[in-house]
């Protein structure tokens, strides 16, 4: 029996998932670490915690299950993307790594759109300039710590780093390069023109490979702390979304997956490149080589429900914690029993402001049609559809690109609930499915590791036997004849308050 390990280097904390060459879970292990705000809007990890969890929660894996080193045949990482971690001359890492969620980089942002134009950034990276992204990072640290880039000698993601550290090898994959706005997204390369324009030296780059690909083997003295063999190779991997993509079976033209997490993720697999010049959505290369992902992102998702779960709903917490169930599940069963389109009550969830389809931060939160006959229920409801329609703004940005979806799996805490399976199915058009793994990111580069190892012949292949479908939710023919008349009006929302949020913004 061979076995594989998938590592997710996340945000809150690192998982380190073992499996069997048939991708059962013999054993896992997890290890959090803090995230520091110096200032309001920054944030920032220690790369150095990542690396204590990863080789700790290795070592956990593999002394707990009682597999031999050499019978493990790779690893894959999966981790948290955009992040810029930056290594002196002795590979030492110079300053704590500025994460995804930081926005100190508005300046630098123009800087880049003004530099290589906002149409050509678009075509070559196939995205405009982000905050998240690391490109502006980059270039934040040169203006604002000149003393610190001067002592760079090597830039890596996360996830890279710690492929640094078990392999010795300065790599990447297309997956997660794709978010570093320095990569060629169409060719799958570091871009010459945008590293000139900006005027970064291409040799602090790793070299890119395709997320299955081999990129090193386990150093010794790796080996000798963890029980890892030397023979244990480690490949490519894949960014958080790509992997988790890969974890539930998102492989091929038609599939997609949506997310409801805190935020709210459309993801879509695409064997043809394609770019919104609107820049509304995210193209990425996928983990599958030759293949891409578009995916649409919205701000406030499972976020909505919780901030109106804290705000209003403390009469739902305590039943809960009596009958010692989940709140949501509650909230959920109550909002089931309230009609298509919540008594006439439309909720707009720009909490946070949005990306997709609006890219505006100044837009908020609206309950619209709220009178004297709504309950507390109907504004669940009315919660739980808002977001609904922001995730079917993001499906119809991608059917206007071409990229078709046939068959959705539902991800995330948000997947779990059978109400908001059942509004995504009557407002996409089709099923909307679950899987048995919950295991997401850690599956997903487990399945790139055997594909890399030579236990499969390619990712789909892979995934056939690794993701098995749980549920299924069909659309019901009299919702989908409802879901129109309120996705229309949801819709027109926006235009009618555009100048508005500008307007209580400036105050």
């Amino acid at each position: 029996m061979k076995y594989l390990i998938g590592i997710d280097i996340g945000t809150s904390a690192t998982k380190t998932v073992l499996f069997d060459e048939a991708f059962q879970v013999v054993a896992s292990s997890s290890q959090e670490y803090p995230m520091y705000q110096p200032h309001n809007g920054w944030a920032e990890q220690r790369a150095e915690d990542w690396r204590d969890a990863v080789l700790k929660t290795i070592k956990d894996v593999v002394s707990t299950s009682g597999v031999q080193g050499g019978d493990i045949s790779g690893v894959g990482l999966s981790g948290q993307m955009h992040g810029l971690v930056m290594l002196d001359e002795q590979n030492e890492v110079i300053r704590p790594s500025i994460i995804w969620c930081d926005q100190r980089t508005a300046k630098e942002c123009e800087e880049i759109t003004q530099k290589v134009g906002a149409q050509r950034l678009i075509e070559i990276t196939a995205n405009p300039a982000l905050t998240g992204f690391t490109a502006s990072k980059i270039l934040w640290v040169r203006n604002n710590e000149p003393e610190n880039y001067a002592k760079c000698r090597h830039i890596l993601l996360p996830k890279d780093y710690i492929r640094f550290i078990l392999t010795g090898e300065y790599a990447t994959e297309v997956s997660d390069a794709s978010g570093m706005q320095l990569l060629d997204v169409p060719k799958r390369q570091w871009s010459a023109e945008v590293l000139e324009k900006l005027d970064i030296d291409p040799s602090l780059l790793a070299k890119v490979y395709e997320s299955p690909e081999v990129t090193g083997a386990i150093l010794p003295e790796v080996a000798k702390e963890t029980g890892l063999s030397e023979k244990t190779v480690v490949v490519g991997g894949a960014g958080d979304n790509a992997a988790a993509a890969v974890g539930t079976g998102i492989v091929q033209d038609g599939r997609a997956f949506t997310t409801i997490g805190t935020s709210g993720v459309v993801y879509a697999h695409s064997s043809k490149v394609t770019i919104d010049p609107k820049g509304r959505v995210h193209t990425f290369c996928c983990a599958v080589p030759g293949c891409w992902h578009v995916m649409g992102v919205t701000q406030g998702a499972g976020l909505s429900l919780k901030w109106f779960r804290d705000q209003f709903c403390q009469d739902y917490v305590e039943q809960a914690k009596k009958q010692g169930a989940n709140v949501y599940d509650l909230m959920g069963k109550d909002a089931a029993g309230v009609p298509v389109g919540s008594h006439k009550l439309i909720y707009l969830p720009y909490l946070m402001g949005e990306r997709t389809p609006h890219l505006d931060p100044d837009c908020r939160g609206v309950f619209f049609g709220l009178s004297a006959i709504h309950t507390k229920k109907d504004m669940i409801r009315a919660v739980m559809e808002g977001v609904s329609f922001s995730l079917k703004n993001c499906a119809d940005i991608l059917d206007g690109m071409g990229v078709t979806i046939d068959e959705m799996m539902a991800c995330g805490g948000g997947g779990t609930s059978p109400v908001w399976r059942q509004m995504l199915a009557d407002l996409y058009g089709c099923d909307v499915k679950t899987i048995v793994s919950q295991e997401g990111p850690a599956l997903g580069v487990a399945i790139l590791a055997a594909v890399g190892a030579g236990l499969y012949s390619d990712v789909p292949a892979a995934c056939a036997k690794a993701v098995k479908t749980d549920q299924s939710c069909p659309p019901i023919p009299e919702n989908q004849r409802e879901y129109p008349k309120y996705y229309e009006i949801y819709n027109d929302l926006y235009g009618c308050l555009k100048e508005e949020y500008k307007k209580l913004a400036g105050i």
